[in-house]
């Protein structure tokens, strides 16, 4: 059964902040098109596309997962990607909310496999949006600079089929495979979010209270361009 759309889908949050001015600003910037699918398709691209995927640069902070601070960095993971098209949807009227599953990555980096110590993304996260009457799943990680460089396929959303990762790469090798979904949200968990990253990836954040990754002072796009040319 369809679960259809509350008023919290329209309604900003302290992370999903869709009346802040720039998401307000980005929003009638890039939802452009004659109905919702075409204004969220609009905005998919300009979030995927617009902001660099940076697993090493991590900030658990409320600010540092708030949806306007991708806006203000020009980067972001997963999870505040997905927050920044959450705001962007709910700021062009469309309603919208968050998505989460565990993920195994077979193409992370080998510095990030040596500081997880394991490939398994907990909370991955995605955008749920209401279009013709059902919620469409849209997955706005991967920049396509980045799937061309590391030899992804890039994830396209049609407005109609639900945007996930591909179980396999171009070349055919092992690429995504989801393992647990954890469901909708209408605004970000962030506490149980902050609190399983601490039990499962206990090398990424060291310090007990840190907020930050231990691997914000290395570069992903350099690692992945020497991995790619290995």
């Amino acid at each position: 059964m369809t679960t259809v759309p509350t008023p919290a889908h329209l309604r900003a949050t302290a992370l999903i902040d869709s009346d802040a001015p720039s998401i307000q600003a980005f929003a009638a910037q890039h939802a452009r098109g004659a109905t919702d699918r075409e204004r969220a398709v609009a905005l998919y691209l300009a979030v995927r596309d617009g902001f660099r995927y940076d697993p090493y640069r991590i900030d658990l902070s409320p600010q540092g997962m708030t949806a306007s601070t991708v806006l203000a960095n020009g980067y972001g993971w997963c999870v505040p990607k997905a927050a920044l098209l959450t705001a962007a949807c709910r700021a062009a009227g469309i309603p919208a909310r968050l998505g989460f599953a565990d993920v195994r990555n077979h193409l992370s980096t080998e510095r990030m496999r040596e500081t997880m110590k394991t490939d398994l993304f907990i909370w991955h996260g995605y955008t749920d949006i209401w279009l013709d009457g059902a919620w469409r799943k849209a997955t706005p990680a991967f920049n396509i600079e980045l799937c061309e460089r590391f030899g992804l396929l890039p994830l396209e959303f049609d407005g109609e089929n639900d945007s996930i990762y591909h179980p396999f790469d171009k070349s055919g090798a092992r690429h995504m495979e989801y393992v647990h979904q954890r469901g909708t949200f209408d605004d970000m968990p962030l506490a149980q979010i902050v609190a399983d990253f601490r039990t499962v990836y206990s090398g990424w954040l060291p310090e007990d209270g840190a907020t930050h990754s231990s691997l914000e002072g290395a570069s992903f796009a350099q690692d992945v361009e020497n991995e790619a040319r290995a």
